[in-house]
């Protein structure tokens, strides 16, 4: 059991304010542990004045001005995507506490904050690390976050036709994709937009990576898995002579003069698991696989 005083970095979820009481449940937990909590100024606002909920010692940073022995993820697997853009390559593992819908990410419900703030304490967890896709354009690093843990879309803008993509894998040339998109996931996105536009679910751990075009224009076009040390070139050609490419869900246009390149982050996500936790048993779960739908 650890001694020392542990620090952890708190990330939460503004558009729930109903959810938002879990935060007093987990400062006492961490004032029990004499521990010191930072929260992100954006979250505290949101908490004081916006839900007139009173935090004390708490300590408050912004952007990604802080140090921390782990970070908290308030929300669903969308505020622990954003979590892990910030924390970077600090390499601060992540706890994902699900106080949103869907989580695979985050997986802690609020019933079970504080045996898992115990467990950090007491060192009883495990942490998967998780691969990140990095980002480049005209051989420059994207502006702002560049790297994405879940996925990276490339998709046509809101009225315009389909586009093509033209796609290299290591230098060699695969297909043109003529689609609305490409997704092209992690095996931590393998379960999000990549499972919703027919890409194969991935257990995390498996070092690849796979492509799947959103509503291609042949029906021959499959998904394909590739080695996460593969390096992966995309050029488009558009009738609006512009596209939209999307890290995590936060999108930005681009010319189609521009090229990407996709690989492997020079850094991988900690993501926080609780001893005994199967990732099988929570796919069967989050997926209904057996469940009887029938009313």
């Amino acid at each position: 059991m650890t001694m020392r005083k542990l620090r952890f970095a708190i990330f939460g979820n503004i558009y729930q304010p109903k959810k938002s009481v879990s935060i007093q449940k987990i400062l006492a937990c961490l004032a029990q542990h004499e521990a010191e909590a930072y929260i992100e100024r954006n979250f505290y606002t949101f908490i004081t004045e916006g839900q007139q909920l009173p935090l004390k010692d708490v300590n408050v940073f912004d952007d990604d001005q802080f140090e921390a022995d782990f970070a908290i993820s308030m929300g669903g697997d969308g505020t622990f995507l954003r979590t892990a853009s910030v924390v970077g390559m600090k390499q601060i593992p992540i706890l994902g506490i699900n106080t949103g819908r869907l989580g695979f990410l985050a997986d802690v419900n609020a019933q079970e904050i504080e045996h898992t703030i115990d467990a950090l304490h007491d060192e009883d967890f495990a942490v998967d690390t998780r691969a990140v896709i990095q980002v480049e354009t005209n051989g420059q690093l994207l502006q702002g976050y560049n790297c994405a843990l879940n996925d990276v879309a490339i998709l046509k803008r809101d009225n315009a036709s389909m586009i093509a993509i033209r796609t290299t894998i290591n230098g060699e040339m695969l297909t043109t994709y003529q689609a609305d998109g490409l997704v092209v996931s992690t095996p931590t996105g393998s379960t999000a937009y990549s499972l919703s536009v027919g890409g194969p679910i991935i257990v995390p751990g498996t070092h690849v990576f796979s492509l799947t075009a959103v509503a291609p224009h042949s029906l021959n076009v499959r998904p394909i898995v590739i080695s996460e040390d593969s390096v992966i070139e995309l050029s488009v050609e558009s009738r609006t002579q512009n596209y939209l490419v999307a890290l995590d869900g936060r999108s930005e246009k681009l010319p189609d003069t521009t090229t990407l390149t996709l690989r492997r982050a020079p850094y991988r996500v900690q993501v926080i698991k609780r001893a005994g936790t199967k990732y099988f048993h929570t796919l069967r779960e989050k997926m209904m696989w057996g469940a009887d739908q029938r009313v």
